[in-house]
């Protein structure tokens, strides 16, 4: 497992939306689901490696009935794999409001997940 995973300095849950990511200097859109989710970012699987710095758009889909999540972002680490890149995505001007929809949907995840473990069913 990647080193870096354990040095954020945002929580990740394991939380599965849809998410768009347009790469800005080309337009070349994606369309995919997040891995895990925290404050400051995203993990998703591409079939493409955008490389490391590049600027993109994101609207992300969060499972609450709200409005998209939608701000600029950046790639911050891609791992391939087996043809595919587990990426790493940090989100840039993002809307405090959004800031604390994600973490509102991160703290629930990692409760229900911590009251999963400790009731056994891990």
């Amino acid at each position: 497992m990647w080193q870096g995973i354990d040095k954020r300095r945002f929580p990740r849950a394991n939380y599965r939306c849809q998410v768009s990511v347009i790469r800005k200097a080309q337009k070349e859109s994606f369309s995919t689901q997040t891995e895990n989710i925290g404050a400051g970012g995203i993990c998703v699987i591409l079939s493409k490696d955008l490389g490391k710095f590049c600027l993109l758009e994101i609207s992300l889909y969060l499972q609450d009935g709200l409005p998209a999540v939608e701000c600029d972002a950046r790639v911050v680490w891609v791992v391939e794999s087996k043809d595919k890149f587990d990426t790493g995505i940090e989100f840039v001007n993002i809307k405090k409001t959004d800031v604390l929809r994600i973490e509102k949907v991160v703290e629930e995840c990692l409760k229900t997940s911590s009251n999963s473990f400790h009731n056994g069913r891990a």
